[in-house]
């Protein structure tokens, strides 16, 4: 599709350069991978490119198409669903021996696999999450650099504004992810710094707090969560075990933490829908006791919701706390992307499974018998949903029961 947007080729380059120098921060003589839609192949030049340029030893472009995968999915036997060949566990290794910098380009229709069985779906997710463990674990430990980013596609771009035509559409969510992703301003990679640095301020005051809890407080969620000892928040850019900067989502609004999986109560509702295994889930709504959910409901995808929580032990509990004020530019965009990545930097939102180790101090030295014993949630899948909303009120809870106030009506207390 030709693009009529103007600068857009231009655009589309100095996008291929921040993801490579700010997103990865590619190093000399690094391997690269790259995930990325067969539908992206013009992008996927330009990243390449400047992966190189920045000094990549080798870049591997892994492709997807969600055609194939579809069909793969709907017509293969079940034994086939659930034997993940053996060279992409040794393809993982490889990735995580060499520590290379992942690239992940989100562009698909959200809706994918509406209409395939879930059960196919689930026990695939499971299955793939089980042979790639590896390499998922090594990325949540920050041992790798990796960043996830979005590229406008048609099916995506019709998902998210259903009244304009076909290229109408896809220029306009190209336009609002060069927005968000500060693409649009003079020097991106400065505008970048600055934001790094204003998030940070915000996470450096939460670890001054050492809250020992968090209460949120809504018209639809009245939920407390326990903040593990020690607990870290971080903000935008995070630093790799070789001390490599790093931004792990891009755009990037949150800062966030763990939370303690045994201390959690209370119920909570989502404010936006969930794109999940190519599914939509709207309305959820969890009631946790003692840190693991006890009931779920949805207004629809109740049954993906559910084989989200059947994933493991760890899935119905809660790995990631993340704070977003409502005054960011994606929510007052007023736009649901029906796409996590931008979603959740609309608004505060919990993720279902796996904590990042790095969110207590020392954890990423720990063993995950000792990350369970600080009360980190451990699981192969890691799900964000998002529960903010401008009337949302948060108080952190200090040991002695006293309350601060951290949001007030959706945004900053101070």
């Amino acid at each position: 599709m030709q693009m009529t947007i103007k600068n857009f080729k231009n655009n589309l380059q100095k996008y291929a350069e921040l993801i490579i120098k700010v997103g990865v921060n590619i190093q000399i003589n690094q391997i690269a991978v790259l995930y990325i839609s067969v539908n992206q192949q013009e992008f996927a030049h330009l990243l390449v490119k400047e992966a190189y340029k920045a000094g990549a030893s080798e870049v591997i472009v892994k492709w997807n198409d969600t055609f194939i995968q579809r069909e793969f999915l709907e017509n293969t036997t079940d034994n086939r669903l659930t034997n993940i060949p053996n060279y992409l566990g040794a393809e993982a290794d490889y990735i995580v021996d060499n520590k290379a910098a992942r690239i992940s380009v989100i562009s698909e229709d959200p809706s994918a696999y509406a209409g395939v069985n879930s059960n196919k779906i689930a026990a695939y997710q499971k299955a793939m999450g089980e042979k790639l463990q590896r390499v998922r674990q090594a990325t949540q430990n920050n041992d790798l650099s990796w960043t996830v980013v979005a590229a406008a596609d048609t099916a995506w771009a019709k998902a998210v504004f259903p009244n304009l035509s076909d290229t109408a559409a896809t220029e306009r969510l190209w336009e609002e992810i060069f927005k968000t992703t500060r693409i649009n301003q003079k020097d991106p990679v400065k505008a970048w710094q600055q934001h790094d640095y204003n998030l940070h301020n915000k996470a450096a005051w939460l670890n001054e707090q050492q809250f020992t809890a968090l209460h949120y407080l809504s018209p639809i969620t009245d939920l407390t969560i326990g903040l593990p000892k020690n607990h870290h928040w971080e903000g935008a850019s995070s630093l790799n075990t070789q001390g490599i900067s790093f931004m792990a989502n891009m755009p990037s609004e949150e800062v966030f933490s763990a939370a303690d999986t045994t201390r959690i109560n209370g119920y909570v509702s989502s404010t936006k829908p969930l794109s999940y295994g190519g599914k939509i889930i709207e309305k959820i709504k969890l009631i946790f006791k003692d840190g693991q959910v006890i009931n779920a409901e949805a207004a629809h995808g109740l049954d993906s919701l559910q084989h989200l929580l059947e994933t493991d032990e760890g899935a119905r509990s809660l790995g990631e706390v993340a704070l977003v004020p409502d005054a960011s530019p994606i929510s007052q965009s007023g736009i649901t992307f029906f796409n996590t990545l931008f979603d959740e930097n609309a608004s505060n939102h919990l993720a279902l499974g796996s904590a990042y180790p790095f969110s207590v101090i020392g954890g990423t030295k720990m063993s995950t018998t000792e990350l369970k014993e600080a009360h980190l949630n451990i699981s192969q899948t890691h799900v964000d949903f998002m529960v903010g909303s401008p009337d949302m009120n948060i108080d952190g809870i200090r040991s002695d029961g006293t309350r601060v106030p951290v949001f007030r009506n959706g945004n900053w207390a101070e």
